[in-house]
């Protein structure tokens, strides 16, 4: 098995989190590896990218070439057109707008989904567990539920982002990837986001998502 990771070219001064990134998902590779022959590649998006039968994509971008011809591609389509995607909300799940620093992770294995905890940033830094009242716990794992239905979401980590308004939920954005905030996952949650993702990628069981201890951010 050939991995491609897909990433954005970023100057060398902002392209930490992506380094991070790209090490988390090379360390789940071993730790559940699906072949005794795997090799990983890194191709920045802005390359051609010519895919052979025996690849498998894991990409860490939205912005795909729309040349490419891989399965998955339509949910990095959708999701790439944030302010579509909004108004689909809006018209089809009847839930407001709002930009916002928040992230739900979802683990959408085959059999159904996991709901990790959320994540927030603050100064820059990314944490979690960020504790959530079922006051907005409900209403956002029913969110997540319909849209990921809506868009009739393949197996994968995807973070949705949301904030808030008038008190309520409001939705900002999804990720069909695990994006810089799953950075937060990295030794707190069990298993992290990225070892979740490569397991969706590669129909590996994953029966719990979680955070031992006590811990919660705010």
């Amino acid at each position: 098995m050939h991995v491609l990771l897909i990433i954005d070219p970023l100057p060398a001064d902002q392209d930490d989190l992506q380094a991070q990134s790209i090490s988390a998902i090379e360390q789940a590779i071993e730790q559940f590896p699906v072949s005794t022959e795997s090799s990983v590649s890194i191709v920045c998006s802005d390359q051609p990218i010519a895919l052979q039968p025996a690849d498998l994509l894991c990409p860490l971008t939205l912005n795909l070439p729309d040349s490419l011809a891989w399965k998955g591609q339509a949910i990095y389509k959708v999701c790439r057109d944030v302010e579509g995607l909004r108004d689909r909300v809006q018209r089809a799940l009847l839930v407001p707008i709002a930009t916002g620093e928040f992230w739900l992770p979802i683990v959408l294995t085959a059999k159904g989904a996991l709901y990790a905890e959320a994540i927030c940033r603050e100064d820059s830094r990314y944490y979690q567990p960020l504790h959530l009242p079922d006051l907005h716990r409900q209403p956002l794992y029913r969110l997540a539920h319909r849209l990921l239905q809506e868009l009739n979401a393949p197996p994968s980590v995807y973070l949705l982002q949301f904030g808030w308004t008038d008190g309520q939920i409001g939705f900002d954005r999804l990720y069909p990837f695990p994006a810089e905030a799953a950075i937060a996952s990295l030794k707190v949650q069990t298993p992290d986001l990225f070892a979740c993702h490569w397991q969706c990628l590669t129909s590996q069981p994953i029966f719990d998502v979680h955070i031992p201890g006590n811990l919660v951010w705010r």
